[in-house]
């Protein structure tokens, strides 16, 4: 009993396309799981097919042969062959478009007309890009089922270890309730306790992160066996907590009432203990230094913290403190623990519950002046060496301290990917898709992001596998060690002799990386004494990385805004693959910004560093044979992406001469030119529509990611590709600011950082593109009641306008954002541009009526549109 009450209550449910509830039928999981499990059903899917998998290299018959742990899904032919066809249609439209408009080249306005044909001829290039890797998009559904039978009745007799990395840096633009809360959730996840590992980096070096990890610990005593007893879902307390109904799973519902009320008190004691750390700290620093010159930061045992004081000191500042390794909770015995009954001291009964806890370690490596400590990418690097002589498990997931585990499988499911017998030994990382709690209901600024991660992500399973992302990943240790995968080594791993100063000159990092490829291996318990103790110091050290090939072929790539994917390209380069899994509920969730300048911020740092790539030794161009075409060309344009947007602002803001001028010439005729623009840009509308079906997300969540990339374009991506220029020019580095994670929510309003408004020159371009389309709206309307209304003229007017309209449709969101707290009344928004319409539409008629016969003389075929790619 006590191996069944430390499992998952609820049966789990994988996203199959098939329709199956995929429940965890593995042996022995106990009442749990048959108390919550939903009798498996069949429902139609009209999207999604089981592929032909093929024969099974290496498969044996008999008792000898391995299961596949995964099925492999494609799109119904009904809905992939018009797709393709459609794409097909599309360029063959786009190459006869621009046949036409070459062989009618407007000779009147050459300047406009050459700028609109190098736009648009960016415009196809790039939507070929985009386009191309989405021809084959795959869906891999993780066999639970056949992983318990894999690894034995109890399905935990053999499972890998894994390493769980989390990384934070400030606790005030990282509210530490966020990372506590991720820790625990970790604690508490459905995975042996003794082959796990949790490692917290604080690259602030802070105190109170680390008595934060002490508390964590000691309420993880109470909070881990109630998640094991109860089944509990999720298991970060202040989300689980904070659901309307926590329903009672597999257990006496008296029991379960009891417990949670209780368990529910005391998570509320422990966060006022996290609120009030910092002055507890502060109060405890001012009594130790009373009298004394110095002021230090005390720790709890009376001694002097080593990391960053609150009063910074030399050699105790940020960016200058000496590395700190502290084990909080050493790694348990591989013999189940189990708690005690209910006493009156105390009353929680945890008799046929095992309590045993995994290993959790506090990180802050050494930081020096005159370094360049390589943010977070350095961060996890220091990590992967300290925790291959602590843990060394094969596997990794890393997170940000703000993303929790959602589904206490999280870390079963991979596992099926990474241990499949056709080419899990070749598969590098496993990325879930990033789910987000808080986002507001209509989702204004697109957080969700399930254009990208549901159908960008998924297509890429049918090439190479999807990119890395940053968080929620599971990777294989040796491959961020820069090793090839097996199918293209001749050999096993044989470091002694060849690693020279690659890895740097840590022998007993270097002898710790043959196990690290044993992909079965556990976690071997380790005493930390003082030999140990100085060979993690020396991981840690700021110099530790010079003269070796960390940071470009070796762990996380540096020198890099968006090292995430740079480090994922390096993957592929050698020829790993990767998977995209998406489960139900989510694996894990986190926090988006709905503040419209820190979503900007956000989009400005991803998109500079994607520039960054292109213009560096991680340039899709440069990759190797071993990297699938398609991928290339995916990561091409992931790297490329902002620089089409320079083109979608001029086009933007070409209505500034409708204002000036009575004639404006794109293209000649213009009756057949209008039909040519509408008939590419219908198509790529209608080809959306088929990856809508395909992705499963909704219409909203479509046109949702049109009006924000419309609101980037506009303003964070051209500026992005400023900041790269400037790089160039200058070789200095651009600095992309932390997205601030700190909420100014309060009990009254959960959103009110969405009517707050941070004004920074970021938010100039759009407004510019947003005033200068009202006006030209007005000056349409004015034009066509000063020539006519049914004259062909104002037909044409019309037609021109219809682009602004477009333009103010897609920036809806940015200027409900800009409004502040009137935002929250959308009529004002439409009052205010009926107004300014208006009037700019009765200046221009006032203006201009009082010369019908000049106007007439001069007026012609007058039209201004946009983007034909």
């Amino acid at each position: 009993m006590a191996a069944a009450v430390t499992r998952r209550a609820n049966a789990l449910r994988i996203d199959t396309p098939d329709g199956y509830a995929v429940a965890d039928v593995e042996s022995g999981r106990g009442a749990c799981a048959a108390a919550d499990s939903p009798p498996a059903k069949r429902t139609k899917d009209d999207v999604w097919v089981a592929a032909d998998e093929g024969e099974m290299p290496g498969n044996v018959s008999g008792d000898c042969a391995r299961p596949l742990l995964f099925r492999t899904m494609k799109v119904k032919a009904s809905i992939l062959h018009p797709y393709r066809f459609l794409i097909l249609v599309r360029l063959i439209a786009v190459v006869a478009f621009f046949g036409w408009r070459v062989k009618h080249r407007n000779h009147d306005g050459v300047w406009l007309w050459t700028t609109s044909m190098v736009a648009d001829t960016w415009f196809a290039l790039s939507w070929i890009l985009n386009q191309l890797p989405k021809l084959n998009p795959i869906k891999r559904v993780p066999d639970m089922a056949a992983l318990a039978h894999l690894y034995g009745s109890s399905g935990d007799a053999n499972l890998p270890g894994i390493d769980v990395f989390v990384t934070t840096v400030d606790p005030v633009d990282e509210p530490i309730l966020y990372t506590v809360n991720t820790i625990l959730s970790i604690l508490a996840t459905d995975y042996p306790v003794d082959r796990y590992a949790c490692y917290l980096s604080d690259d602030g070096g802070t105190l109170v992160h680390y008595e934060a990890m002490v508390e964590v610990a000691s309420f993880a005593e109470l909070w881990v066996p109630f998640c094991r007893k109860h089944c509990v879902e999720p298991r970060s307390p202040e989300n689980y907590f904070g659901m309307k109904t926590q329903p009672c799973v597999g257990g006496n519902a008296g029991e379960f009432m009891r417990d949670h009320r209780r368990v529910r008190r005391e998570y509320e004691e422990f966060k006022v203990r996290i609120d009030s750390l910092s002055s507890t700290i502060r109060k405890r620093s001012d009594a130790y230094n009373k009298g004394d010159g110095l002021r230090a930061t005390w720790m709890a045992d009376g001694t002097q913290w080593p990391g960053t004081w609150i009063e910074q000191a030399d050699n105790h500042r940020r960016g200058q403190h000496a590395g700190i390794v502290q084990v909080i909770l050493t790694h348990p015995s591989c013999k189940t623990q189990l708690g005690s009954p209910a006493s009156t001291g105390n009353p929680f009964d945890f008799s046929n519950v095992d309590t045993r806890l995994p290993m959790l370690v506090y990180i802050s490596r050494e930081k020096r002046p005159g370094y360049n400590h390589q943010k977070k990418a350095g961060a996890m690097n220091a990590m992967l060496r300290v925790s291959a002589l602590l843990s060394n498990a094969p596997f990794i997931i890393n997170f940000d301290c703000d993303h929790y585990i959602n589904n206490s499988q999280a870390f079963r499911v991979p596992m099926c990917f990474m241990l499949d017998p056709r080419d899990g030994q070749n598969t590098a990382f496993v990325q879930f898709p990033q789910r987000f709690d808080d986002v507001d209901p209509t989702d204004r600024y697109a957080n969700h992001n399930r254009v990208f991660f549901d159908g960008t992500m998924l297509c890429l399973n049918g090439i190479q596998g999807p990119s890395y992302l940053g968080t929620g990943t599971m990777f294989r240790r040796v491959a961020l060690y820069g090793m090839e995968p097996p199918r293209y080594r001749a050999e096993n791993i044989k470091l002694l002799g060849k690693a020279g100063n690659k890895f740097g000159n840590s022998i007993p990092l270097v002898n710790s990386m043959p196990d690290a490829a044993v992909q079965e291996r556990s976690i071997t318990p380790v005493l930390v004494d003082e030999q140990l103790s100085n060979d993690l110091a020396t991981l840690m050290t700021c110099a530790y990385d010079e003269r070796s090939s960390w940071g470009r072929d070796v762990g996380w790539v540096y020198d890099i805004a968006t090292e995430d994917v740079a480090t994922g390209f390096r993957m592929h380069r050698q020829g790993w693959r990767s998977t995209y899994c998406s489960m139900e509920p989510a694996a894990f969730r986190g926090t988006a910004p709905i503040n419209l300048t820190e979503r900007l911020y956000q989009l400005l740092r991803w998109s500079g560093g994607s520039l960054e790539m292109f213009f560096s030794h991680s340039n899709a161009l440069l990759a190797g044979r071993r990297m699938h075409p398609l991928q290339r060309v995916a990561y091409l344009n992931m790297s490329t992406y902002p620089i089409v947007t320079v083109f979608i602002l001029a086009y933007n803001l070409f209505p500034v001469l409708w204002l000036f001028s009575d004639q404006l010439y794109i293209q000649r005729p213009f009756g057949t030119y209008i039909m040519y623009l509408v008939a590419v840009i219908a198509m790529v509308h209608v080809i959306g529509m088929f990856e809508v079906k395909w992705a499963g997300i909704t219409v909203l969540d479509w046109f949702r990611n049109e009006q924000f990339y419309m609101i980037a374009a506009t303003g964070v991506y051209p500026t992005a590709v400023l900041y790269l220029a400037l790089k160039l020019v200058t070789g200095k580095g651009i600095y992309f600011r932390l997205t601030s994670k700190q909420t100014e929510a309060c009990s009254n309003d959960k959103f009110a950082d969405l009517y707050t408004v941070r004004w920074v020159p970021l938010l100039i371009p759009t407004v510019a593109v947003l005033v200068v389309n009202v006006a030209a709206v007005g000056a349409a309307i004015g034009k066509a009641a000063t020539w006519g209304f049914f004259t062909e003229q104002a037909q044409h007017v019309v037609l021109g306008m219809m682009f602004n309209m477009c333009i103010l449709v897609l920036l809806y969101p940015f200027a409900l954002g800009i409004m502040g707290q009137w935002g929250k009344r959308p009529v004002i928004l439409f009052v205010i541009l009926v107004m300014a319409t208006g009037a700019v539409g009765v200046l221009h008629f006032t203006l201009h009526a009082q010369y019908p016969a000049e106007v007439a003389a001069f007026a012609g075929e007058a039209s201004l549109t946009g983007s034909s790619g």
